[in-house]
């Protein structure tokens, strides 16, 4: 039986991989700030094949959650970290900028970094059994998006991360694989109910192109077709032309 923790499985695209590894078969350690959500998928998939703690990633003690987690599970095979926020703030209201920065890139980091010391002092992980570490980005760190400042900025951050973490897991020679999953636009609580959005998918689309994604331990996964062309001619586009396009919304 496979292992996994997903922190933010409470909602979204963390919740639907969550329930889908569930009907794979994984045992799957679930963390996430609403209780009640938590609870929710422990009674319907059963105590022994979810366990969960309740972790705010913005505070110091959800590395002690992780620890639980861990305890209880054993030695995981995968730790995905899919929790995220994101708001459309042209207003630039400070608390949201910085309520974004907190979640998405301390947030991340804090787990994250936790878990790879983890892996590094267990002997447990080793050439034949690596832990593999995912991060939801996004496409929306290609470039900024003026309506979506820290949004934009906290999704480039965490892929930027996620490039030196894989450098530096290959100077420490560290048996841990790192995925980057770049998702469009998924229909979450990110999105605006009130906007309609270009080639949006369900969250149960997206949990079957990540975990494809994962079981061929891609470096980076970005779903889906027509969002990999997108991307590809959107870094084409001089920062002088694009900072000039404000006909952007979304």
């Amino acid at each position: 039986m496979k292992r996994a923790i997903i922190v933010g499985a409470t909602s979204g695209i963390g919740r639907a991989v969550t329930t889908a590894l569930l009907r794979q078969g994984w045992q799957v350690g679930i963390a996430g700030r609403r209780e009640h959500l938590l609870n929710e998928l422990e009674a319907e998939f059963g105590a022994e094949n979810v366990v969960s703690e309740v972790m705010d990633v913005t505070q110091s003690d959800a590395t002690l959650a992780l620890d639980r987690l861990i305890a209880r599970l054993g030695e995981v095979d995968l730790l995905l970290f899919a929790t995220g926020v994101g708001h459309q703030n042209r207003d630039l209201v400070e608390e949201i900028e910085l309520a974004t920065i907190r979640t998405n890139c301390e947030g991340m980091v804090r787990v994250v970094d936790h878990f790879v010391n983890h892996v590094k002092q267990n002997p447990a992980y080793n050439a034949q059994h690596k832990a593999h570490i995912a991060v939801i980005t996004s496409v929306a760190g290609t470039m900024g998006i003026g309506t979506a400042p820290a949004y934009s900025a906290t999704k480039k951050m965490q892929s930027t991360y996620l490039t030196a973490l894989a450098q530096l897991v290959r100077m420490e020679q560290l048996p841990i694989t790192l995925s980057d999953i770049r998702p469009g636009f998924v229909r979450t609580e990110i999105l605006n109910p009130d906007k309609e959005y270009p080639m949006v998918i369900s969250c149960e689309q997206a949990a079957q192109y990540i975990i494809k994604g994962l079981a061929h331990r891609r470096r980076v996964i970005t779903f889906d077709w027509r969002y990999r062309c997108i991307v590809f001619f959107w870094r084409m586009i001089p920062r002088w032309l694009w900072e000039r396009m404000t006909f952007v919304r979304n």
